[in-house]
């Protein structure tokens, strides 16, 4: 058995979830300088406060964000965190989201992370010898009573999860710019499909609900068809 996941993201008109290809462009840096999109920015934060208890993130997102560079340790939050990653975390992002996380878990396939020379009573790792999401997820609910989870990522990782077919619903909050750029990340990345028979990895989706934010966003949320 696994939590009910739900991947949920803010993207651009056309699907893009970061403003380039570089870890130096990220919408959260960027976005809030951004006249016409930085109006309504605040919704969507907002609507990730009412999300799931548990999230999920990849360490490369976390090191965009610039958890390995803060300078002083983040506020305590309610938030449990699982962390997939290999090697873009350093001791000082995985110290800084100990000390943000109400509960960290960090999933990974490298022995030499740096979550293990950390000694926190809310750090826990799940060492495997390669990923395997269907396992991480059943993991987290039968040791950590994880029942929902929240996942916010990048296009690589959404694509493993869709493909394990490990998500339930899609919660999109779609930005009022364009941005582009055939290398710019998108909601789901990965390789692209080249074989007729590769058409039943596609995940046809039923609208739940759909809202007309302020200041020209939206938010869309389905369920996944099965």
């Amino acid at each position: 058995m696994r939590p009910i996941t739900t991947l949920f993201l803010l993207c651009s008109v056309d699907g893009k979830i970061s403003t380039g290809s570089a870890d130096i462009l990220d919408f959260d840096r960027d976005l809030p300088f951004i006249n016409g999109v930085k109006e309504g920015l605040q919704q969507y934060y907002d609507i990730e406060a009412t999300t799931d208890i548990w999230s999920l993130c990849s360490g490369r997102t976390k090191a965009k964000i610039g958890y390995n560079r803060m300078k002083e340790l983040p506020d305590k939050t309610d938030v449990n965190h699982v962390i997939i990653d290999n090697d873009h975390l350093d001791y000082w992002g995985v110290k800084n989201l100990c000390a943000e996380a109400n509960r960290l878990i960090v999933v990974t396939t490298n022995k030499e992370h740096p979550a293990f020379s950390i000694k926190a009573e809310n750090l826990s790792t799940l060492i495997q010898s390669e990923l395997d999401l269907k396992l991480a997820l059943e993991s987290l609910h039968k040791y950590y009573e994880c029942d929902r989870l929240t996942i916010q990522s990048g296009g690589t990782l959404n694509k493993k999860f869709l493909s394990a077919d490990l998500v339930d619903f899609v919660d999109i909050v779609i930005a009022p710019v364009i941005i582009g750029g055939k290398d710019t990340p998108t909601l789901v990345d990965g390789d692209s499909l080249t074989e007729i028979s590769q058409l039943k990895e596609l995940k046809a989706l039923k609208l739940i609900d759909m809202q007309r934010l302020e200041e020209s966003y939206v938010r869309l949320r389905y369920e996944v068809i099965r």
